[in-house]
This record gives structure tokens, C-alpha cells and sequence, in this order.
């Protein structure tokens, strides 16, 4: 063969891969992406429901100016019930921002050492989670623990557990994803132990606890521990693509909470009114971030602070699809208003 029909032959193969590669570009997230910005955040909202979302609800807290709701689609596609702002939602891992103050609020009373071992607070835990002894608190709240996560295991969300016990035992005695420190790994386990261990030391149900330190100091009376706190009409429908079912009735150990209420939290997460003092408010810096998103069978959600904006922006969509691009949609809608904002200032 000669050395010009190489090359042709090589121009050939590398375009057949070119064309091959653009049949599995996700054309939907391009042209979302790529599309020209509305002028108004009401419209991006509108967009949504094309995207294939039920309902979305945005939350608009930009300092020196009243908070602004934006809704659209159902908040109940069977009965079409317009979505409304006020509706409560499930905020999954959200939630972990919670802990995460909480967590913070016992170490700087001295309730709690971060460098403690989870050996230490749970002896019985010796053996059946590796690297137990070597694993601290701190490293717990920043997912560098090497601690599986429990929802990550065959298919959990087919048959979710119903208790912490539960969901605990299904990492028991598995190896570590990695040596204490050495890595990252996002783990919901975590956050189940440092949930239980909240109510090892304060002799108080978890979300009470929050409630009585976090929650009622900022009047926030919209925030719950689960669906079985709250009437469940009031609770915005979950839909997953494929599944007719709505959602909603469903206990995944999520709080639930309005977009007002979580904005408010946030808020006070960021300007640091949440913090009783500078010493405690150092603590939380030192361990955790200042902003979540939430993702569960029907229900996605994106708590953000933009310090550029003096703005917080809280989106919550109500459709979920984990095999398609649904997630990616959401983020970028999220990022679209975010940028229509921006614009604005």
C-alpha cells in the first residue's frame, strides 16, 4: 500500500468516526445550551416544561429587593394542578447542609470533637466498617471517609430501605473505597452516621434538634423532617420518566421543605446569621460548602448562593429521569436563569 493511499485511508476512517461520534451527541442539552437567552426568568421558566419537565418552581432572593417567585407546569399532572410556589418538596440531599451547621454547632460546644474516629462513637462499628478506628468525624462531613454509599448498591431505589438501620447494612463489611483522607467519594452513609450520631450526643430525634437550633431561630416554620410530618396535599407530585405513579408518598428519609424556607436558610447560610458566633461559624467553613443541589426518584433540586449578585437562587423541577439527560437540563436551566440575572445587574 502506498504511503498517499494510507493517508486516504486514515481521512476516510477519522471522518466515519466523526460522523458515528455526532449520532450520539445529546442534541437536546446542545440545543438548550446553544439557544439565545430569553429577557425574562419567566420565560426560561416556561422553557422547562419543553424540556419535559411536570412543574418547576424558582425562588429569587437578590439582596435589597423582595424575594420573586417563578413557576410553571403541574404541581399534580393527573388533576392538572397548576404548580404552586408554596408547595413543599422533597430536598434530599440538601438536607446534608443541615447536618452539616448541626454538626458544627456541637463541635464548638464541645459536644463532639471532629477528630475523633467514628471507632469512638460507634465501638460496634469495629470490623464491620473498615478503617473504622482511622475514620474522623471531619472526614465523614467532607465525603473523604472511604465509606461505600449505601445508594449506590444494586439497584437500592427499585426497593429503597425503610429505616437508617437498614440502609447501614447494606455497606456493612464491604471493603473501603479508599483509604481514609487519601480521596473524595460522595457517600450518603456518611451523613447517615453523622445523623445518628446527632442523636447520640444530643438524646434528641436528628430534625428536633435542627429544628430547635437552626430552623425556629430563623422563624422558618415550612422545613419538615419527612412526609409523615406534613399533609401530603401540600406536597409538590414526584414523576420518573416511564412511571406513571406519582411520587410523592413515598419515604426516602428526605426533609422537605418550601423554596422560601430553604432561600431564608440559605441565605443565612452564606451571610453567616445562622452561626451564634465567629467561632462557630469558622467551624462550618473549615468542614463544608455553602450550597447543595438534591437529587431522588422525582424530585431534583439547586440551592446556590451567587456572590456576585448578593442572590440566592433555589430551582426545584419535579420530573426525574437517572438514565437520560434530565439532571443535566435541570443544571442547565438553573445556570440560564442564573445568566438572565446576571444581566440584569
Amino acid at each position: 500500500m502506498t504511503k498517499k493511499k494510507s493517508k486516504r485511508i486514515i481521512r476516510i476512517l477519522l471522518l466515519v468516526g466523526a460522523i458515528i461520534s455526532l449520532y450520539f451527541v445529546p442534541w437536546i442539552l446542545v440545543r438548550t445550551w446553544i439557544t439565545p437567552l430569553p429577557k425574562t426568568v419567566q420565560e426560561q421558566v416556561n422553557k422547562a416544561i419543553d424540556y419535559g419537565f411536570d412543574g418547576i418552581i424558582v425562588y429569587v432572593d437578590e439582596q435589597g429587593k423582595p424575594p420573586v417567585f417563578y413557576t410553571s407546569g403541574c404541581k399534580n399532572r393527573e388533576n392538572e394542578i397548576p404548580t404552586d410556589p408554596h408547595s413543599l418538596f422533597k430536598i434530599a440531599s440538601i438536607s446534608k447542609l443541615y447536618v452539616a451547621v448541626a454538626i458544627s454547632k456541637l463541635a464548638c460546644n464541645e459536644q463532639i470533637s471532629l477528630d475523633k474516629t467514628l471507632a469512638y462513637y460507634f465501638p460496634e462499628l469495629v470490623g464491620r466498617i473498615e478503617n473504622s478506628d482511622k475514620i474522623t468525624i471531619k472526614m465523614m462531613v467532607q465525603h473523604r471517609s472511604g465509606i461505600p454509599n449505601y445508594t449506590n448498591t444494586h439497584d437500592y431505589w427499585v426497593a429503597p430501605k425503610e429505616n437508617n438501620a437498614e440502609r447501614l447494612d447494606l455497606v456493612l463489611d464491604l471493603p473501603a473505597s479508599f483509604k481514609p483522607g487519601k480521596d473524595f467519594e460522595y457517600s450518603n452513609t456518611n451523613y447517615l452516621l453523622l445523623s445518628e450520631l446527632i442523636e447520640k450526643v444530643t438524646n434528641e430525634d436528628r430534625f428536633q434538634y435542627m429544628k430547635k437550633e437552626i430552623l425556629d431561630p430563623l422563624d422558618l416554620k415550612n422545613t419538615h423532617g419527612s412526609i409523615h410530618d406534613v399533609n401530603l396535599d401540600d406536597v409538590m407530585s414526584g414523576y420518573y420518566v416511564g412511571y406513571d405513579s406519582d411520587l410523592k408518598k413515598d419515604d426516602n428519609d428526605s426533609m422537605l421543605a418550601t423554596a422560601e424556607d430553604l432561600g431564608k436558610f440559605l441565605r443565612a447560610l452564606n451571610d453567616g446569621s445562622i452561626f451564634k458566633d465567629k467561632r462557630e461559624h469558622e467551624i462550618y467553613s473549615s468542614i463544608y460548602k455553602y450550597g447543595h443541589t438534591g437529587l431522588i426518584p422525582g424530585y431534583q433540586s439547586i440551592a446556590r448562593f451567587h456572590k456576585d449578585m448578593d442572590a440566592v437562587v433555589i430551582q426545584f423541577t419535579n420530573t426525574v429521569d437517572f438514565e437520560g439527560y434530565n439532571w443535566n437540563l435541570s443544571e442547565i436551566t438553573y445556570s440560564r436563569i442564573v445568566k438572565i440575572l446576571r444581566s440584569k445587574n
